[in-house]
């Protein structure tokens, strides 16, 4: 049960959680009821956990209401230009807390459910992730959200409203295993369903040619239901919309093609059309070439871009009638169809629309077979052959009798199977591209848009990525931003670049103290979580080394297990010596196909039960993997990290944003020179990271020349220790051969280099290890990291995308919201 706050805590936490006044708790109190009664009717003799935490999402959304409605009035009243944000994927997580911070609601709710003798953080549990994403793509069009609303911008994200997200991850006996994840089963208090708004989309048919124009016939047709959610600013009254669409079968479908004795089964078929929206394609950083996932990605542009349109014609409040037709001012008054993902992008109107890439990876970028868009979508493959006519024409002009650049640069790869290449299209079809980290941005123009690049160098931007402060801060890690604020007031939470006057208190003794007390304190919580979950006894005086990723073999959790193994031998072979002692959690999906990814689970598992049961090693090491690893696993376990691994093969990891969340939260990196770690180092001073392994360029000559593992492995004693370890069957004595799988990769076919830096990864963890037992030291590092992530805020990446690329302005300024006409609930907010 959370316990009252005394004054002198109510004292601190009043700036960064908001005012618990007695007016504001008994409101709370009564709406609380009054939910549980009016909406949920129940009463208290036979309500469950459940049913309360739903009293409470619908006591804090009715706060939302008012100022979402009078957000969308005033861009009707000032016509501002719009911010189109489309991506496949939004990894929302949880909303409840997100709102109470946003709305400065913490510390009312927190009173009112303490008086209603409930526990607050048991019904924050209660509370189902949205995970519509893979990892870091959708979790940044989450962030990018919040950032649009907390900036002012007239910004709605369009997406498609999955009944199951990710998967939910089990580990059974040390394997993953899926399970579905119905995150709908119980309702969702955040959603409206908007039906008046249902749009159609259509696939297959045929086109006609005739003199008056082309006409797309005998066409099946999906209807497109919205959900809004709303997305609160932080405290400027603003409450911008995301929303997400729903396939729904037409009432006429299909019945028209059976006898009345087909009944049955014509509405059985409307399922066909439904699953366009039942599940999210569970791979990251892999393209899969299936219908579904085609007919997915037209789906959300098709009923996006009727939306829009409608909105756009529309353009007065409440108003059905078209009042705008002439399109040549739309660039003015809608921006930036940013696509994300490696997605679709139909090429209406260049002014429009901007490209952010994602990935390097060439498997992948979409190259969409021929065939299959000829059946899906044959009048798109027109328009885009055409596009790519006058492209080629331009090519041509530009480059005369260059052949091999024409086929590099065609929309159409030619040779085998003829494919749409999508990046390809997404270029040709936007006035800017961007990658999400410097380094990244520039592979991008140097290899594999080079040609592009080349042509049109003007097109290409860089935008690095950034994480929002308000949840991986202030919500995740209270105690840390108190004692920020505490010294440097709390307008830091909208201006993060403000954290670099905690420069000034690196030598501060007392600063010092508070950091090393706020992580200490969240490592004893969540070694706590730890010990309840898994049954491992934790030492919360050990460092806490995580790794939090998606599993992939760029990503390197297998260069982590090697350093696990090294280290184990090391203690068994000093039992005496003094140890820095680790408590070493990995946590991350496998996509369900990928079978490499799902062994390295296997093998840190493997890791773990040798490890954590050989008593001559005892607290000084253990291994854990963190199941099901997802948004509110990650706000517990980074503000307990005290090193954050962050060890992709340079130039492979587009840019990251686990890295900043860590950096943020006070751990220190451990990591190569890829994404934004280059920029995290230059913000924070070189001296603060712990940098290793080979650059791009050392990469790109290792590429030239072949890389041999066997010669690491001949060479590196403990490397080859290591190696026949996992071989030999030392971590799975009952399979022996096992892991063989991996060891062959890792010897005969490893693209990511695991060897390479095998050596140098060893000697930085030393150092690692060495200051770790130096705190002060630690500690001093620690500040001057959190003092450089300021760069690494959200609202700093959308500004530049809104000055830069979408052609408006973020504001400060809050909305003014008149209480009278208000519900009754948000006459007391913000007066």
């Amino acid at each position: 049960m959370s316990k009252p706050l005394s004054d002198h805590d109510r004292k601190k936490q009043i700036s960064v959680r908001g005012l618990a006044g007695v007016e504001n708790v008994a409101d709370l109190k009564k709406n609380f009821n009054r939910h549980l009664h009016f909406t949920l009717v129940k009463d208290r003799n036979v309500s469950t956990k459940r049913d309360y935490y739903f009293a409470l999402a619908h006591t804090v959304r009715d706060h939302l209401v008012g100022r979402w409605i009078r957000t969308q009035q005033s861009y009707y009243e000032k016509d501002p230009k719009r911010v189109y944000y489309i991506s496949l994927e939004f990894y929302m997580g949880r909303t409840l807390q997100n709102t109470m911070v946003n709305l400065a609601l913490e510390n009312a709710c927190d009173e009112a459910v303490y008086q209603l003798g409930l526990d607050m953080e048991e019904l924050q549990e209660m509370e189902e992730d949205a995970g519509l994403g893979n990892g870091g793509l959708g979790r940044l069009a989450a962030c990018f959200l919040d950032s649009m609303a907390s900036l002012g911008l007239a910004a709605y994200g369009y997406g498609i409203r999955y009944e199951f997200g990710i998967f939910n991850q089990k580990i059974s006996n040390g394997w993953q295993v899926e399970e579905a994840d119905d995150w709908l089963r119980y309702g969702n208090p955040w959603e409206k369903a908007r039906p008046e708004y249902m749009r159609p989309v259509h696939f297959y048919g045929r086109t006609e040619h005739h003199p008056d124009g082309v006409k797309w016939v005998d066409t099946q047709v999906v209807l497109a239901l919205p959900y809004d959610t709303p997305v609160p600013g932080y405290r400027n009254n603003i409450v911008n919309t995301m929303r997400l669409w729903s396939a729904k079968a037409p009432c006429e479908f299909n019945l028209k093609d059976f006898n009345v004795g087909g009944y049955i089964q014509a509405v059985l078929d409307r399922n066909l059309a439904e699953n366009i929206s039942r599940v999210l394609y569970p791979n990251d950083n892999f393209f899969e070439g299936k219908e579904l996932r085609l007919k997915q990605e037209y789906f959300v542009v098709a009923a996006t871009l009727q939306d829009i349109i409608r909105r756009f014609k529309a353009s007065k409040f409440g108003s059905r009638d078209i009042v705008r037709t002439d399109f040549s001012s739309l660039p003015d008054k809608l921006c930036a169809l940013t696509l994300y993902s490696q997605g679709f992008l139909i090429s209406f109107c260049l002014p429009t629309c901007a490209y952010t890439n994602h990935t390097v990876l060439p498997e992948a970028l979409e190259r969409w077979p021929i065939d299959l868009f000829q059946t899906l979508l044959p009048r798109h493959l027109e328009i885009i052959y055409e596009i790519n006519r006058r492209h080629m024409e331009r090519v041509s002009s530009l480059y005369p009798g260059d052949v091999d650049r024409m086929r590099r640069m065609s929309l159409i790869e030619e040779g085998g199977q003829k494919r749409v290449n999508m990046a390809h299209l997404c270029i040709v079809g936007s006035h800017a591209v961007n990658g999400v980290a410097r380094i990244h941005s520039d592979i991008l123009k140097a290899t594999v848009f080079k040609d592009f690049y080349e042509m049109d160098p003007h097109k290409f931007q860089n935008k690095t990525n950034g994480i929002t402060p308000r949840r991986w801060l202030v919500m995740c890690n209270p105690g840390l931003a108190e004692v920020i604020a505490e010294r440097i007031g709390e307008d830091f939470i909208r201006d993060l670049d403000q954290l670099k006057k905690l420069r000034n208190f690196v030598n501060d003794e007392a600063f010092i103290r508070d950091i090393a007390k706020v992580k200490q304190e969240n490592k004893l919580k969540f070694a706590v979580h730890l010990e309840e979950h898994y049954k491992v006894k934790i030492n919360p005086n050990s460092m806490f080394d995580v790794q939090v990723k998606r599993i992939h073999e760029y990503k390197r959790q297998l260069l982590n297990c090697l350093h696990i193994i090294t280290f184990y031998n090391r203690i068994k072979k000093q039992p005496n010596k003094q140890w820095t002692p680790r408590t070493i959690m990995i946590g991350g999906k496998a996509a369900p196909g990928y079978h490499t990814a799902k062994m390295i689970i296997r093998l840190i598992t493997a890791i773990g039960e040798v490890v954590n049961n050989d008593p001559v090693v005892g607290d000084r090491l253990k291994v854990i993997f963190l199941e099901n690893y997802r948004v509110t696993l990650a706000e517990k376990a980074i503000p307990a990290s005290d090193l954050s691994e962050q060890i992709s093969t340079a130039g492979t990891e587009a840019s990251g944003t686990g890295n900043m969340k860590f950096m943020l939260n006070g751990a220190l990196t451990i990591g190569t020179m890829d994404g934004a770690n280059v920029e995290m180092a230059e913000e924070a001073g070189d001296g603060n990271l712990f940098i290793f392994g080979m650059r791009v360029e050392d990469v790109d000559a290792m590429d030239a020349k072949g890389y041999n593992a066997s010669e690491y492995y001949n060479r590196i004693p403990e490397l080859k220790q290591a190696i026949d370890q996992i071989a030999g069957g030392f971590f799975s004595p009952k399979q022996p051969d096992l892991f063989k799988d991996i060891v062959n990769m890792l010897m005969h076919h490893d693209r990511f280099k695991v060897f390479a830096d095998y050596e140098d990864y060893i000697k930085c963890q030393e150092k690692v290890s060495a200051l770790y037992m130096k705190p002060k030291e630690w500690t001093k590092k620690v500040i001057h990291n959190i003092a450089g992530s300021g760069k690494f805020s959200s609202d700093r990446t959308i500004s530049q995308y809104a000055r830069e690329i979408w052609g408006v302005e973020p504001t400060l300024e809050k909305l003014a919201v008149d209480y009278a006409s208000n519900s009754q609930n948000n006459k007391y907010i913000n007066k």
